[in-house]
């Protein structure tokens, strides 16, 4: 895969390890692992909202243009992109935020009626722009058109507790916290083909808390167990292959386990609430590296993170960002609850 272990140049710098993990008080590029390893994450800006755009970003001046709304993101939990725009699901507004690249323009999106949201949690935006969002406070996954128009939704009211979803061709998974299952149904008929671990028995592929959820080229599905500790991992018809980490706050283990994606590399990305990092392994669970500052206030630092996303198709409009040499592969954006920070974004890139 190219990408070194770099264990022995950064330490996560929580209770427990022997190095604490600061920023650097003035840089212009930040990147992860630091110097001088050879860098594969470079921080390239933040932003909160249309008017407030924390660090000094010129974030607004491509993407959102001089008509500024006063809105920020309340409380970002999932996010997800398609060529030209940046999905955001805010459940402290109940709301989606969509970031429109090629309108430069963001747009607060509030159904009312049938289509209305209660606490909106994760979401996945098909191909077709067709966005499915894990509603908590409905019990329900509720489904949007590409115009934000509602279109139906996925179980009854208040039948689930669902966390993640993730469509891979003709299915959509859900996690449900409250039978501690992944749920797969039909994506044409919303109807449930089967759920998973099959054997709930199985101490192997039990699942505790599973909150979010993705899915590789392969359509492997990736589960991040809050309860657990741990990441799972399953073939698209739910049988169990492998699992990634444990419980703890070192190298290759999570104390709250939170967002989930993996690239087309099958590297897994892996976003801990308490460590406040993202931890970046590759395909076997071996720890490659992480990026984030923990427990400090570093302009790349990560504030009760939840989401990720990786975006390969709106690289040309974050180059800019990108340190002299430094060529983006694809980007990472991370939903942070707290700090002036709602959405990080980092490169993954080489020089």
């Amino acid at each position: 895969m190219g990408l070194p272990v770099v264990l022995a140049a950064v330490t996560l710098g929580l209770a427990g390890c022997a190095t604490q993990s600061t920023a650097p008080e003035t840089q212009s590029y930040i990147f992860f692992p630091p110097p001088p390893d050879e860098p594969h994450v470079q921080y390239l800006t933040s932003f909160s909202s249309e008017s407030d755009l924390g660090g000094g970003t010129r974030f607004e001046d491509f993407v959102l243009g001089t008509t500024l709304a006063k809105q920020p993101i309340a409380k970002p939990y999932g996010i997800a992109t398609i060529p030209g725009k940046i999905y955001i699901c805010d459940s402290g507004a109940a709301s989606l935020a969509v970031a429109d690249l090629a309108k430069s323009k963001m747009d607060f999106i509030t159904p009312e009626g049938e289509g209305q949201m209660r606490t909106p949690i994760n979401l996945a935006v098909d191909q077709d722009g067709t966005t499915y969002v894990t509603d908590m406070g409905r019990g329900q996954v509720v489904i949007y058109s590409s115009s934000h128009d509602y279109i139906g939704a996925i179980g009854m009211m208040n039948g689930m507790r669902p966390g993640g979803v993730a469509v891979s061709g003709g299915r959509v998974y859900v996690s449900d916290l409250q039978s501690h299952t992944i749920r797969a149904y039909d994506k044409t008929s919303r109807s449930l083909l089967f759920s998973f671990p099959r054997d709930p028995a199985d101490d192997k592929s039990k699942l505790f808390l599973p909150t979010n959820l993705a899915v590789d080229q392969a359509g492997h599905v990736y589960v991040s167990d809050t309860g657990g500790f741990f990441v799972k991992i399953f073939d698209a018809d739910g049988n169990f292959l492998r699992k990634i980490g444990n419980i703890g706050s070192g190298y290759g283990q999570f104390a709250r386990s939170k967002g989930i994606a993996a690239d087309r590399e099958g590297r897994v990305f892996v976003v801990d609430a308490a460590t406040q990092v993202v931890q970046l392994f590759d395909p076997t669970g071996q720890l490659l590296t992480f990026f984030g500052y923990p427990k400090t206030s570093g302009e790349a630092g990560l504030f009760l993170p939840a989401g990720i996303a990786l975006d390969y198709d709106n690289v040309a409009a974050f180059q800019k960002y990108a340190a002299p040499g430094f060529q983006l592969e694809y980007l990472i954006f991370v939903t942070n609850q707290f700090g002036g920070h709602r959405v990080s974004v980092f490169g993954f890139g080489h020089k």
